[in-house]
């Protein structure tokens, strides 16, 4: 599949699940979610869509921001913040949407997750006292939130800021010794934990470019040994995303997605957040590409920053 068939592939599969009143939904003929529709204006965007129609979604996704500047994933939840920086990932290059975005940049600065200082008798070995980002209001920090948030806030110049900086050190203290990421955790009650190469993915996403090739370099090395194996949407996207953000984009990575797509034959369609970010792990090796969360790849800076 050549990249003009791939964009225009992903361009009219993702129509078919946009709302009339604006928004994405997370399945055809289903029901709008914030989460959806930032993937989807991100992927749609990413393979050349009209700019008419990305306005429209965005101004969906201004309809659902409360005060603050959080995005709920719906709601019925508000304290589900996550998609925020989704949000503002998908704004980005939107004429309407800056002071969303920038409110929305705001409540990412200002908010946190639960820590507390670090206690060397306790079961884990992270250190519960650096700052990242939750999943959900007054939790802890974990691994995915913390890298999509680290994205969002490279990608609209806030790169030097402290929360950042915190959560970068955060991300390579939660590295596992042997190399990887999973949801956060790295040993407990001494037992190293194992990896997940979405988790994975998404970490080296976060840390392009802002620490150097040797602090993740048994990480890198895991992922790559990950990919050809992968059969699932969201470890194989994020897994392609997170190693063209270093310059390792598998040659075979069309082959993989083209692989995973057919496995919805079996099981189904997949939901749009999932399909999405396969389809941009697909478009994320090309040269010049406009995946937002690339933003700010290793392949795309000058030299990287110094991180402790």
């Amino acid at each position: 599949m050549g990249s003009v068939s791939l964009k225009r592939m992903i361009r009219e599969n993702l129509s078919r699940r946009f709302l009339l009143e604006g928004g994405i939904s997370e399945l055809p003929r289903g029901r709008f979610r914030v989460d959806a529709t930032a993937w989807g204006i991100v992927a749609f965007r990413a393979a050349g869509g009209e700019q008419e129609i990305l306005e429209r979604h965005c101004a969906s996704l201004i309809h659902e921001q409360d005060q603050g500047g959080c995005l709920a994933v719906d709601r019925e939840h508000p304290d589900s913040c996550w998609p925020t920086a989704l949000a503002i990932l998908a704004w980005q290059n939107s004429p309407g949407s800056q002071s969303a975005q920038s409110l929305a940049v705001r409540f990412l600065l200002e908010s946190t997750g639960v820590h507390s200082p670090r206690n060397p008798d306790a079961p884990w070995a992270h250190d519960t006292s650096l700052k990242g980002w939750p999943w959900i209001k007054d939790t802890h920090s974990w691994i995915e939130p913390t890298a999509v948030c680290l994205a969002a806030l490279r990608a609209t110049g806030h790169g030097a800021h402290e929360r950042v900086s915190e959560a970068i050190r955060m991300m390579l203290d939660r590295q596992l010794p042997h190399g990887g990421w999973n949801y956060g955790n790295t040993l407990m009650f001494g037992k190293e934990l194992h990896p997940m190469p979405e988790s994975t993915g998404a970490a080296l996403t976060g840390l392009a470019g802002v620490v150097g090739q040797e602090k993740v370099a048994r990480s890198l090395e895991f992922l790559q040994g990950e990919a050809d194996r992968l059969r699932t949407p969201i470890s194989l996207g994020w897994t392609l995303v997170g190693l063209a953000a270093w310059g390792l984009w598998p040659a075979n990575s069309l082959a993989l997605v083209e692989r995973c797509l057919v496995n919805q034959s079996r099981y189904g369609e997949y939901d749009t957040s999932a399909l999405c970010l396969l389809l941009l792990g697909a478009l994320a090796g090309e040269k010049g590409n406009n995946v937002s969360l690339l933003t700010n790849s290793s392949d795309k800076q000058g030299p990287a920053l110094a991180a402790s």
